[in-house]
């Protein structure tokens, strides 16, 4: 098994990019981006000295504790029916989190949850799968939209469209909304309109560094597209393209002249990027379908784009040490519900 750091990771962005299974979360950029975590690929090769499957993990101390947590965010990448080449990154992986003393190996497949022989592999090898639930309370959404937009022509996806969207995509435009394309120089409009959002929606914002971050590290495959209207920014989001994909990162709106709707015309030129770019898939990410969440307008919102709602497989742990599972755990529910009373408590 051969193991690579991020300063020569060439080689195996290059496959992550070329392959089906590919996804930004796995590149070396976004080791770059989590600059709290200590990146790490491992590579399987074939007889030839070919590649045949990559797996990234991430590595971090958890705080005031002497655990570490080692993940690997949509990995491992290769044919997920190839069980040998998914035992040697999977085992590879492992044995490197017990020599790096992690308490546990955490990952979230890009898979589908109906792929029942590769979740039985990682079952046989160890992993236990957290807890179903149509909540949001994992690392990464487990219910995401994706929208398939490679062959299609512009008129073809709209007639995809929900009504409504399409006449919200025509009316932003009528309205006199323009929607331009920006690089890192961006970053700090774009961070005031995510500080706004977040007050609105009661989420907390990222500093504006960490935007920085994410638009360096993937250069010229990172854009954020900043909709204006009389002169001023009122929408923007930011999206990264990796191989066969375009992914929404992070969307954003002012509270002023939402009834122009510029959020969707922000989406229909982020989804003629992809295409453009000779894209398979634009990934939406995730939404809430609870109507009672009080997010649920993301859900209905991307769903007037895309009616592909996927759920995959989730999150599973290879619990590496029982009792720094067992102890982080129950410090993470404690400190989940200290936050859960002090938002209470400010709130009254």
């Amino acid at each position: 098994m051969e193991i690579v750091r991020i300063e020569n990771a060439q080689e195996f962005d290059s496959f992550i990019s070329s392959h089906p299974k590919g996804h930004m979360q796995q590149s070396s950029a976004w080791g770059k981006v989590k600059k709290e975590w200590e990146w790490t690929g491992f590579i399987a090769r074939d007889a030839a000295g070919k590649i045949k499957g990559v797996c990234a993990v991430l590595l971090r101390q958890i705080p005031m504790t002497p655990f570490k947590m080692m993940y690997s965010p949509r990995g491992p990448v290769c044919d997920l029916g190839d069980t040998e080449t998914v035992r040697e990154l999977l085992t590879a992986a492992k044995e490197y989190g017990i020599k790096n003393k992690a308490y546990t190996f955490k990952i979230d497949t890009d898979t589908l949850a109906s792929n029942s022989a590769y979740i039985a592999l990682l079952e046989e090898l160890g992993f236990k799968f957290k807890e179903h639930s149509a909540g949001f309370d994992t690392i990464q959404s487990r219910y995401i939209f994706r929208l398939e937009v490679g062959g299609k022509t512009e008129d073809e996806l709209m007639a995809e469209f929900h009504p409504k969207t399409r006449y919200n995509i025509r009316l932003s435009a009528r309205k006199g909304v323009t929607v331009e394309v920006k690089g890192a120089e961006a970053c700090e409009d774009f961070h005031k309109l995510m500080l706004v959002t977040g007050n609105r929606d009661n989420f907390v914002i990222r500093d504006v560094s960490y935007f920085k971050r994410i638009m360096d590290a993937f250069g010229e495959n990172a854009r954020i597209y900043l909709a204006y209207y009389e002169g001023k920014p009122i929408a923007g989001a930011l999206n990264v393209l990796c191989g066969d994909k375009v992914w929404y990162v992070y969307g954003a709106s002012s509270n002023e002249y939402r009834n122009v709707m510029p959020n969707y015309l922000v989406q229909w030129e982020m989804i003629k990027w992809a295409m453009e770019s000779g894209c398979k898939y634009y990934d939406f990410r995730g939404g809430y379908p609870d109507e009672d969440n009080p997010l649920h307008g993301i859900f209905k919102f991307k769903k007037g784009f895309c009616n592909d709602y996927m759920e995959l497989m989730g999150e599973a742990d290879l619990i590496i040490d029982k009792i720094g599972f067992k102890a982080v755990n129950a410090a993470q529910k404690l400190a989940k519900s200290t936050r859960k009373i002090r938002a209470k408590l400010l709130n009254k």
